[in-house]
């Protein structure tokens, strides 16, 4: 589908399922800078963040700028600044174990299940440096959503192109929703309905380990999607996911082991079984649903009123009801055949209706239905041998 100069994704015939993955220490063990660059500009890894960290609290700056700003500083006279040069440090990052085949083990999961996977990367750190894996050169991802710079005509970074932080990282799960996902596309604001959208957040699920991923934890989360806290594999540590499992921030957690077996990987199957038999359900719901729509289109609002009294009483169980709804229908002058059958049957089969037939407005709308009647059916003439015997 496209709209003027952006392409959307369409609804698929089959449910999609979108995972959405932090990366440093979601699917690799350190941060990326810290895997070969900052070693490269001549830094200790703690110092080169404690740096940045102090260049955003005393500027009043966004931590991702400034991590950004003091790479691009420290790499003049020592190292080439160039996306070339990202994606070579990206090939270096290290990689939790099974992360290498993991995303098309589990697309083929998905597929033998009647639900289609997307993988999406949504990170605050670079995304030169993630192409650059081998799991990005593979098509791992759907989309990477992730800090970048803007190159010059020689590769060379010159600006900030792209900034993602901890809340910014939230609207990206609006675009995989609505299947809008260039970053420049405006039509996320777009309203759709609900059987319109792409990837429910029902059929989503965000994994990551810290902190900066709650926002997007709490907004899957609310909407009936899956959140997955992830320790290290190399630590064990779980200080973390015990934290937002306790803040109600994560369902669940797991080891960041992607091995084939693994608890993460029972976890993931499971719930692409889940959302295959619950997309069978939300189809259906939809489907009837719609059929009471453009059944509403057919109809006058007068034919609903009249179906709606119809209804209220034939399930009337007191009198006192039974004269209200009476009162309702005398209004309405145009009953047709097929809706003094039915008049006629609820007095036949509703002890309501049928032992007030005699009392005055009762009577009066049923006799007003009988003269109406050019020919009397076989319920009909019971009706009106009711309403005389009452005399």
């Amino acid at each position: 589908m496209s709209s003027g100069q952006y392409t959307r994704e369409r609804k698929e015939d089959k449910p999609v399922l979108a995972i959405c993955y932090d990366f440093d220490k979601t699917l690799s063990p350190d941060d990326m800078q810290a895997q070969g660059y900052i070693q490269s500009v001549g830094y200790d890894v703690g110092e080169f963040w404690t740096e940045s960290n102090e260049l955003a609290v005393k500027n009043d700056m966004d931590q991702n700028l400034a991590y950004m700003l003091l790479m691009k500083k420290k790499a003049a006279g020592k190292v080439l600044f160039t996306r070339k040069a990202l994606e070579e440090y990206g090939a270096k990052v290290t990689l939790f174990p099974g992360v290498e085949d993991w995303f098309e083990r589990v697309r083929t999961y998905g597929a033998e299940h009647g639900v289609i996977v997307e993988h999406y990367i949504i990170s605050s750190g670079l995304k030169e440096m993630i192409e650059g894996t081998s799991v990005a050169k593979k098509g791992a991802f759907k989309r990477i959503y992730a800090s970048s710079f803007y190159y010059d005509a020689d590769g060379v970074a010159e600006w900030p192109a792209q900034v993602v932080n901890y809340t910014s990282k939230t609207q990206f799960l609006f675009r995989i929703e609505k299947g809008v996902l260039d970053i420049n596309d405006s039509g996320v604001n777009d309203s759709f309905a609900p059987d319109e959208i792409r990837v429910p957040f029902r059929n989503m699920v965000y994994i990551g380990d810290s902190d900066t991923d709650i926002p997007c934890m709490k907004l899957v989360n609310t909407y009936g999607g899956h959140s997955i806290g992830v320790y290290s594999a190399v630590t064990h540590d779980k200080a973390k996911v015990y934290k937002m499992m306790r803040d109600n921030r994560t369902r669940y957690f797991a080891m960041a082991d992607y091995s084939e077996g693994s608890e993460l990987d029972a976890l993931i199957k499971a719930i692409i079984d889940r959302t295959a038999k619950n997309e069978a359900l939300e189809a259906k719901f939809f489907e009837c649903k719609n059929e009471q729509i453009e059944n509403d289109r057919q109809n006058t609002h007068e034919e609903r009123r009249k179906k709606e009294l119809l209804l209220q009483l034939e399930g009337s169980s007191s009198f006192a009801n039974t004269h209200a709804v009476v009162e309702k229908m005398r209004s309405i002058n145009d009953w047709n055949q097929n809706d003094r059958e039915c008049l006629f049957e609820i007095a036949l089969q509703n002890s309501q209706v049928r032992y007030i037939l005699g009392d005055t407005d009762v009577k009066r709308f049923y006799s007003g239905l009988l003269q109406n009647s050019q020919v009397l059916s076989e319920k009909a003439a019971e009706v009106k041998a009711m309403i005389e015997c009452k005399k």
